[in-house]
């Protein structure tokens, strides 16, 4: 009889280790991490650098903002700017202005300090070269009614 409870005794034991230690590392079915805070738009920023261009390959995908890339929109994407920071970019070459809002994070070329939407390169200017140096600042409403008031120029059709 002794060895029969010394045979079950053995088993049983581990299995009520097992059943104990199993309900103490249970995990959860949803982890949530908590959300990054919320950045507000700086109130005074300015930079010079280098821009780039991107369009046609991304048309119509996603942004790290969510929205559908349009490259006939006056858009960029930036590196640590909030999605939906009004930019003012001026091409330093040729003094042209325009307002573009920030939807998508980047450039990852280079010391690059921000990629333009084909339609907002086209308008400073700088399709043929690919890059220009510019002058990135936080927009103004006087900035953006001045700019929005100057009549464009559309020339040629853009592709798809």
């Amino acid at each position: 009889m002794a060895f029969a409870l010394r045979s079950v005794r053995g088993p049983a034991l581990l299995l009520l280790a097992s059943v104990s230690v199993g309900g103490c590392t249970t995990y959860p079915h949803h982890v949530s991490y908590p959300s990054p805070p919320v950045e507000a738009a700086p109130t005074a920023y300015s930079r010079e650098g280098v821009a780039s261009w991107y369009g046609p390959g991304f048309h119509g995908r996603k942004t790290a903002s969510g929205e559908r890339f349009n490259q006939r929109d006056l858009t960029c994407a930036h590196r640590t700017l909030p999605f939906g920071t009004r930019l003012k970019v001026t091409n330093l070459a040729n003094g042209e202005s325009l307002i573009v809002t920030v939807n998508d994070r980047g450039p990852y070329v280079g010391r690059r300090i921000v990629d333009l939407s084909r339609e907002a390169a086209r308008r400073l200017d700088i399709l043929g070269t690919g890059t220009a140096r510019v002058r990135l600042e936080t927009a103004s409403a006087f900035d953006e009614q001045a700019l929005n008031d100057t009549p464009v120029v559309l020339s040629g059709a853009d592709p798809d």
